[in-house]
């Protein structure tokens, strides 16, 4: 069984870590596949770099930003990620180093359930942008926003050829229902259950109480454009990790993605338990009846 392994650099512990992962998958008959910036780590020589396409398996040691970018890394392939916790919520990761054992385990028994989860394919397309650039696919959300100094632009938003309405914000953002309890849920957006195919569009900080959330059927097309002369430093960034500006006269264009992103679930832990659990949802314990 061939298993890609992405990681954190930053967590302290992680080349200890990657020599018991090492040690557990060689008893176990698995086949290691490294991402680059972590291969001086390992204790012995892995290992090549993640293999396109064959992977039965990725395995994510950080948080859930290092499973963000190995979900892109994958770039749409069939490969499901199973996510180690190393940090402090790891709201996606299904693993801690505690179960590293009997997550690995399950990988070689295929004994775990697979989420699909919807992601987004972006593209700028306009005066810049020759014959279109497409950008990373994205598991979380894609947010325009403005570069430089805090100001507010100004955004046209259409979906499917209608447009919506011209935002005065600090941003936009397109979320799938994963990114709904990431920064989307920072604005002010609507928490989306997993399984329900949906878009959200979510605004920074409008300058308007006439402006809300929006949840948007899966195959609607979402175009943002930047208003002149507000379109000057507008950025584009993929999961909160990479970016690129849009430039005046360019259209970004956000779309559901062909192939789902697949995580890897550990026993039979909900959404919701996950919710209590991870972000504390509805706890009242700090409140003592007297």
């Amino acid at each position: 069984m061939n298993v890609g392994v992405v990681g954190n650099p930053n967590y302290p512990d992680l080349g200890a870590l990657l020599a018991t992962l090492q040690q557990k998958a060689s008893r176990l008959g698995l086949t290691l596949y490294s991402e680059e910036r972590i291969q001086s780590l390992w204790s012995a020589p892995p290992l090549s770099q993640l293999p396109s396409g064959t992977l039965d398996c990725l395995i994510t040691l950080g948080g859930d930003g290092t499973l963000l970018r190995g979900a892109r890394l994958l770039n749409g392939s069939n490969t499901p990620i199973m996510g180690l916790n190393l940090g402090r919520v790891g709201f996606l990761t299904s693993a801690s180093p505690e179960n590293l054992d009997g997550a690995l385990d399950a990988v070689v028994r295929r004994a775990y359930t697979i989420e699909p989860r919807l992601a987004l394919h972006s593209t700028i397309t306009g005066r810049g942008a020759k014959g279109g650039r497409v950008e990373p696919l994205v598991l979380n959300d894609v947010v325009v926003h403005k570069g430089g100094v805090a100001r507010v632009v100004r955004l046209k938003v259409a979906v499917d050829g209608d447009e919506v309405a011209q935002y005065s914000a600090d941003g936009i953002i397109v979320s799938t229902p994963t990114g709904s309890t990431a920064y989307s849920m920072s604005a002010g957006g609507p928490i989306v259950v997993p399984t329900v195919d949906a878009i959200v569009v979510t605004a920074i900080c409008p300058h308007t109480l006439a402006v809300r959330p929006l949840v948007l059927a899966a195959t609607a097309v979402v175009t943002i454009q930047p208003i002149p002369p507000w379109s000057d430093e507008v950025l584009v960034s993929f999961d909160g990790q990479v970016g690129t500006p849009i430039q005046p006269g360019e259209t970004l264009q956000v779309r559901r993605a062909e192939h789902p992103i697949l995580l890897i679930r550990l026993g039979p832990e909900s959404f919701f338990k996950r919710l209590r659990r991870k972000l504390h949802w509805g706890d009242l314990s700090d409140r003592v009846r007297k």
